[in-house]
């Protein structure tokens, strides 16, 4: 059974969830879009791509970003840990570059649970915790008909309280919102068209 998408979107608060894949980093935005306040987005110093707020514009005022670059991934846990006990920031980015052991995820969900807060694991691929709410993998999906380089994939691939799902969903920058779309091919059009 496919769950309904407002069952897991906007992602549950005051606990930890993930996400990986190409649109990792459009999810995450979605995702702390809705917070009232300032969203902290850590990141490893050695990595060689920067995080530009002004690309996320679309999605999340550039303004409301804290972008926090950490020695290694103990430090980026470290003040995730801190910031999501807090409670000041309502929502907590946290790139992460190795698997999280038990014991660091689940030091996350008591933070988060203590403080109210939602985080966020932008994680590599095959690399989640079992200590994760929920785990996603977006991706971009290629629109040939409408040229629309907003078309996503989200689908939910681990859930601790309900069932996994994928759904195509478009953003949508004059509404500041998000819809849910059919896939292409169960789109209403002319017969004979693609959707």
């Amino acid at each position: 059974m496919r769950p309904d998408f407002d069952d897991c979107f906007p992602l549950r608060v005051a606990r930890v969830h993930e996400v990986c894949g190409a649109g990792a980093t459009a999810f995450a935005a979605i995702a702390a879009a809705p917070a009232q306040g300032p969203v902290l987005w850590l990141r490893e110093a050695w990595r060689g791509d920067m995080l530009n707020p002004l690309g996320l514009a679309p999605f999340i005022d550039p303004s409301r970003l804290l972008v926090a670059r950490s020695a290694n991934q103990t430090d980026s846990l470290a003040a995730a840990e801190e910031a999501l006990r807090d409670g000041a920031i309502p929502f907590v980015v946290a790139q992460i570059t190795r698997p999280l052991n038990l014991r660091e995820g689940r030091r996350l969900q008591l933070a988060a649970g203590a403080g109210g807060t939602t985080g966020l694991c932008i994680i590599p691929e095959n690399m989640g915790s079992n200590a994760a709410e929920t785990r996603w993998r977006a991706v971009p999906i290629l629109d040939d008909g409408r040229g629309d380089s907003t078309l996503m994939q989200w689908e939910i691939i681990k859930n601790k309280s309900g069932t996994i799902g994928a759904w195509h969903v478009r953003w949508d920058p004059e509404a500041r919102g998000l819809h849910v779309v059919s896939p292409a091919g169960e789109r209403p059009g002319p017969a004979g068209t693609p959707g």
